[in-house]
């Protein structure tokens, strides 16, 4: 069984907005940096977003910098990726991963991190 279970994806239109939800299984999230990574048809992963365990440190990359957020629920032991005016070059599958460290986010390269989601698509299209 998968340690993270990604959901919320699915087809929006351009402007539109989606929630993806990664919800951890087997781990208490409170204690792991969250990463947020897409990959698009042909192109390689890429880091969109993280934060820290304290919630007080975190990254966006600039294409998603004022459209995306990144939170946690540690009741629902879950973390979000909220998504707002999205474009259609936000298309692609989307990956949750988390990481055991009290060390700020930002350094944390993918190979780094502990587990991972399974993905979900996204699509935006008119």
């Amino acid at each position: 069984q998968s340690q993270l279970v990604e959901s919320g994806g699915g087809l929006v239109q351009p402007g539109g907005s989606l929630k993806l939800a990664c919800l951890a299984t087997q781990v208490e999230l409170a204690y792991y940096a969250i990463g947020w990574f897409r990959q698009a048809p042909g192109k390689e992963r890429e880091r969109i977003s993280c934060l820290s365990r304290d919630d007080l440190h975190g990254y966006l990359e600039d294409s998603v910098k004022g459209r995306f957020t990144v939170s946690r629920d540690t009741a629902k032991n879950t973390a979000y990726l909220q998504m707002n005016n999205v474009k259609p070059e936000d298309t692609a599958v989307y990956y949750c991963a988390v990481k055991f460290t009290l060390w700020p986010c930002k350094n944390i390269q993918a190979p780094d991190y502990e587990y991972w989601g399974q993905g979900t698509q996204v699509t935006v299209s008119s």
